[in-house]
């Protein structure tokens, strides 16, 4: 008999501590916290928090607070002006207590040396126009396609390079796509949010688009290159207008894959 009751005395607690642990540990919620400057510990207002995971995006109120949707083991990214970038892993205990502090780290900007160089006019248009640098990002346009291509250059095989990546893209984007099939998919879920949007929009070092897609700038590069962008364009662009352009390269490519 007394067997017995220890038996069901043990299994009832074995079964309460089982039902308490997730409100001790949740592995999904909504996370909160502060982003605070770590020279001055003042709360930082309008920090970029995106959840690289599940690929949504958030901003730090006056107090430096935010909330956005996590899971343990999540990785989230924080970006603001001045600030280095910074991520972090979500873990049980940030669930746990809700005092959490993010600090970020002000970055030290040394302006170098500019050398200025002036055009050498001579009065006459006709010598003072060849003179001048001309830009070589011509787009070429596609009947029955919604976007134009940039060939790079005014030659005689700029205008086949491009109808050749277009009649036969698996020769050259296979390989860079195939290599990277989750990180693609993510590019429709990266556009969809609003906050990401206009972080993207204000970036140009590619950074954040390399930390949500998990590329190097180097496959980043390549991919639109092969898209026949220009180099200007890939230089010059805001990282908005690249996640754009590799949508649309995706895309394309999807489609006339299928065909072929």
């Amino acid at each position: 008999m007394m067997r017995r009751l220890f038996t069901i005395f043990f299994l009832t607690s074995v079964l309460t501590v089982q039902a308490q642990e997730p409100e001790s540990f949740p592995e999904a919620g909504v996370f909160r916290a502060t982003v605070v400057n770590a020279q001055t510990d003042r709360p930082l207002e309008s920090v970029h928090v995106i959840n690289l995971n599940q690929v949504i995006g958030t901003i730090t109120d006056q107090k430096g607070n935010f909330s956005i949707r996590a899971a343990v083991n999540d990785t989230l990214y924080f970006s603001y002006l001045g600030f280095k970038p910074q991520k972090i892993r979500v873990t049980n205990d940030m669930f746990k207590f809700q005092d959490t502090k993010i600090a970020l780290t002000e970055l030290a900007y040394a302006l170098e040396e500019v050398i200025v160089q002036p055009y050498q006019l001579t009065g006459y248009l006709e010598i003072d126009v060849k003179n001048l640098p001309i830009n070589t990002a011509y787009q070429y346009s596609i009947s029955g396609l919604p976007v134009s291509y940039e060939a790079g250059s005014k030659t005689p095989g700029a205008v086949t390079k491009v109808l050749g990546a277009i009649m036969n893209p698996a020769d050259l984007l296979r390989n860079l796509f195939g290599k990277h099939p989750r990180q693609m998919r993510k590019l429709r879920k990266i556009k969809e949010d609003d906050q990401i949007r206009d972080l993207l929009a204000s970036k140009f070092d590619r950074a954040t688009l390399m930390e949500l897609l998990q590329l190097e700038k180097v496959d980043i590069e390549d991919i639109l290159t092969n898209c026949n962008y220009s180099k200007s364009f890939i230089r010059t662009a805001n990282d908005l207008q690249i996640l754009d352009a590799l949508s649309s390269c995706y895309e394309e490519f999807k489609v006339l894959n299928r065909e072929n």
